[in-house]
């Protein structure tokens, strides 16, 4: 074995002793750091695969296709505020994006949440308890979390796709970062609301 490589096998090792005394010393604390990186890479992804979901979705009929449901009331101009908001027509063209752009997000959602329920369970909470209790109470929080997030959304996402497209001119970039801002928002809501549910339904029994 070369020198290099006994040194850096040192370091690493060196690495895993600090991490392993202040998991055990800072077990809480641990834990959400891990937790906190592993969203990341989850965010990191979302923002990857929703551009190229859009992008299939928006050369289909069902860009064109009006998707508004579930009126919870009215906006301030006294337009009906829909949880579910994607009018028909690309965003750049002033549309909602239609039924293409909330399959993207939903479909991206649901890629990101698979991955994220198995490594948060085994990575970060450890957790031994009833798989399929778990994943029963991980969908049902999803569910809520995602109805929430998209009632929200319509307080902030036309403001955001206006300014970066209109306000500072750019158009079909400005779609793209404002796309990537409203993911950021999504993950951020999810990753407050998700911890302390995970800490609930992650359980981990004492082994004999």
């Amino acid at each position: 074995m070369s020198r290099g490589k006994v040194g850096y096998n040192n370091v690493a090792t060196e690495k895993k002793e600090i991490w392993s005394k202040f998991r055990e010393k800072h077990p809480e604390l641990a834990q959400f750091i891990v937790f906190l990186i592993l969203s990341n890479g989850i965010t990191v992804l979302q923002m990857v695969l929703m551009p190229v979901i859009k992008g299939v979705f928006e050369h289909t009929a069902l860009i064109n296709t009006n998707f508004q449901v579930f009126k919870v009331g009215n906006n301030l101009d006294g337009s009906p505020y829909y949880v579910f908001n994607y009018a028909a027509g690309s965003i750049a063209a002033g549309g909602g994006g239609g039924l293409a752009y909330f399959l993207a997000v939903q479909i991206t959602l649901a890629v990101a949440q698979i991955i994220n329920f198995f490594v948060q369970r085994n990575i970060t909470f450890k957790s031994n308890g009833n798989i399929w209790e778990a994943a029963f109470w991980y969908v049902v929080a999803y569910i809520v979390i995602s109805i929430s997030a998209a009632a929200f959304q319509g307080l902030y996402k036309a403001p955001i796709y206006n300014f970066f497209m209109n306000t500072l001119e750019l158009g079909s970039v400005g779609v793209t970062i404002a796309d990537f801002i409203t993911i950021i928002i999504n993950c951020a809501i999810s990753f407050w609301v998700f911890y302390p549910i995970f800490k609930i339904i992650f359980k981990r029994n004492s082994e004999k």
